[in-house]
C-alpha cells in the first residue's frame, strides 16, 4: 500500500466536441469553466464536492457502454429527465430494486449517467 493516497482531480470525459458537451453538462450540473486549453475544458467543482468534470477532445466516437458513470441526485428526477432530453440527452432505461428507482440517461455524445431522487 502507498504511504500517501491519491485524490480525484477530475472525472475526464472523452468527447468529439468538448465545447458542446461542456455546455450540456454545465446546464444540468451548474459547473462553469475553470480552465480551458486547446483540446480540454476543466470545470469548477460539482456542487457539494471537490470533484471537477473535464472534457477532452478525442478523434474516435464512443463505441461501447461506459465502465464508469456518474450517479446524479435530483429532488424531482422526472423534471430533471425532461430537461436532459430537451438539452439533447436521451432516456435509456428505468430501473427499480426494492422500491429504489433510478433512470439511465445518455448525454448528446452517448455517455451514460444515472439520476435518482435525493437519498
Amino acid at each position: 500500500m502507498l504511504d500517501t493516497k491519491a485524490t480525484v482531480g477530475a472525472i475526464m470525459v472523452d468527447c468529439r466536441d468538448p465545447d458542446a458537451l461542456f455546455d450540456f453538462w454545465s446546464q444540468i450540473t451548474g459547473v462553469e469553466i475553470a480552465q480551458r486549453y486547446p483540446d480540454y475544458i476543466f470545470t469548477t467543482p460539482l456542487a457539494d464536492s471537490s470533484i471537477r468534470l473535464a472534457f477532452q477532445s478525442v478523434d474516435e466516437d464512443k463505441i461501447s457502454k461506459n465502465r464508469l458513470h456518474l450517479d446524479l441526485n435530483h429532488e424531482n428526477p422526472e423534471k430533471f429527465i425532461n430537461a436532459v432530453i430537451h438539452l439533447g440527452g436521451s432516456r435509456i432505461q428505468d430501473h427499480e430494486i426494492d422500491g429504489f428507482g433510478w433512470t439511465v440517461l445518455q448525454d448528446p455524445e452517448g455517455n451514460e449517467f444515472c439520476v435518482t431522487s435525493v437519498l
